[in-house]
């Protein structure tokens, strides 16, 4: 059984998993660049090791320095968390070499899924639909491709993800410029320069399932997650369960997610992402994400399943403890994801000191963060500040609960998206529950925020808070003078 557990990651993401380990009585170890000496996971965690610099020469993608920190400490096994080396097939084998436990699934199945042409092969297989494509080595046959299945059409980096390589083409006389642009932005995110083609489905909906399997044969999963609320392929908001899926679609969808899981023997969380064209009510298999995701705290508050515990009682060699019938939900769930970043200005990153970070607390509002006040958000990583995630009684009450709960978060300091989610929701097309993957750039590429002065107040407020707090550091201690909320009587 294990007793102590390396974080191979950073931020929100290691926060939350030490949190799942430390109430399983685990010890837990940080890793860290120099960048995040100070950072809420170094603080939190039982022991923090230093493994070098922060990027250009990226510390957290260096294995070999992980794996040496993790036998430092005697640890038993390493949690990748989800970015970085997470689905790095490579890494997982070498920690197993090193008689460690990898917290995820087999090398073997990180490779088939990694690799999306490769997958798009297997599902084919495994009888589960994929989007009409071409996947061959020769270029002059992408324009003949792409006439026949007709324009537009997405060109994609084969081994890429989060929607770097990736290029969607309206017309023919632009496609050999995207083909050569999506190539040179995959060979410098990911060293391979492979790409494929796909028709385009305008208009559609991103919709992904949870699975999850052991390795004594079962895979279940745990319901869908809508994420077609997307800024430049990125998901900033998803909800649980999707609006647009019906009962017989949902199963239709689960049973696909599972083949193409149980295809390639999967242990541990995965999600199955799939495309579905509303006006036709098909779906076809998008990728495969090795790993748990980012937006699963949505699943947990659906389901009441605590995916990082299983995670770690599937990696010590333990069956799922429930089947696919005990699976049930409850209410909608809605997680937003606060960056450090300006929606008016291109979704622009901002950086700087948090002055200031207070979340939200009430029934069936949960916060992950990273973040306290006082940290930094540095040029060198993501910055998302928090994932404000709600549970409601239905759709409508939890759009309201996440409306209540981004009113009442308060970070000052760094430009927010806060504003910007709050009007996402107050749509009209995401209150009917008809959000497709364009709707960001087709609904609000002109938003800007709301002028009425609030900005300028906080930045005062934020302003004055600094330097009264500077005073006070600055002069002679005397514990009789302070004026905090500490009382001696308690």
């Amino acid at each position: 059984m294990f007793k102590k557990i390396l974080i191979a990651n950073r931020g929100e993401i290691a926060v939350r998993i030490m949190i799942a380990c430390q109430t399983l009585g685990l010890r837990t170890v940080a890793v860290y660049s120099e960048a995040d000496r100070h950072a809420r996971h170094v603080r939190m965690a039982d022991e923090a090791i230093p493994i070098g610099p922060p990027p250009p020469t990226e510390s957290y993608l260096r294995g070999d320095r992980i794996i040496a920190a993790a036998r430092s400490v005697h640890a038993d096994a390493i949690h990748p968390g989800f970015g970085f080396l997470a689905e790095n097939a490579e890494f997982a084998e070498a920690v197993g070499a090193a008689g460690l436990i990898f917290i995820g699934p087999g090398p073997a199945a990180m490779r088939r899924m990694g690799h999306k042409t490769r997958a798009r092969a297997l599902m084919q297989l495994a009888g589960v639909p994929i989007v009409p494509g071409y996947e061959g080595a020769i270029e002059a046959d992408f324009s003949e491709v792409a006439g026949t299945i007709g324009y537009p059409v997405l060109v994609k980096a084969a081994a890429g993800g989060g929607g770097k390589g990736m290029r969607i083409v309206h017309h023919p006389d632009r496609l050999i410029e995207a083909i050569e642009a999506a190539q040179r932005e995959a060979e410098k995110a990911f060293g391979d320069a492979t790409i494929f083609l796909e028709k385009y489905i305008e208009g559609a909906r991103h919709i992904e399932f949870q699975v999850f399997g052991d390795g004594q044969g079962s895979v279940v999963h745990l319901f869908e997650r809508e994420c077609s609320t997307q800024r430049r392929h990125q998901k900033i908001i998803e909800e649980t369960p999707s609006p647009m899926l019906d009962d017989d679609l949902r199963e239709r969808m689960g049973q696909a997610a599972v083949a193409a899981a149980k295809a390639v023997d999967y242990q541990n969380a995965g999600t199955i992402e799939f495309i579905v064209d509303p006006k036709t009510r098909e779906f076809y298999f998008l990728e495969m994400n090795t790993r748990l995701q980012v937006e699963h705290p949505i699943t947990e508050l659906l389901t009441g399943r605590d995916l990082v515990s299983l995670q770690l009682r599937v990696a010590q060699g333990q069956p799922l403890p429930f089947a696919q019938a005990d699976v049930t939900r409850r209410g909608h769930a809605i997680e937003c994801r606060i960056y450090a970043e300006d929606p008016a200005n291109n979704f622009l990153p901002a950086v700087g000191k948090v002055l200031l970070a207070e979340f939200p607390t009430a029934p069936g509002v949960r916060v992950d963060s990273g973040l306290e006040t006082g940290d930094e958000i540095s040029i060198h990583y993501d910055p998302m500040i928090a994932k404000l995630s709600v549970l409601g009684e239905d759709r409508a009450d939890a759009i309201r609960k996440m409306d209540w709960a981004l009113r009442h978060t308060i970070v000052l300091g760094v430009t927010t998206n806060i504003s910007f989610l709050r009007d996402v929701l107050a749509h009209p097309v995401f209150q009917r529950g008809e959000v497709t993957t364009d709707f960001i750039e087709r609904e609000m590429g002109a938003w800007q925020p709301d002028t009425d002065g609030a900005r300028d107040l906080a930045l005062i407020a934020a302003a004055l808070s600094e330097s009264a707090n500077q005073r006070i550091n600055e002069s002679a201690y005397d514990p009789w003078q302070v004026t905090d909320r500490f009382r001696a009587g308690g």
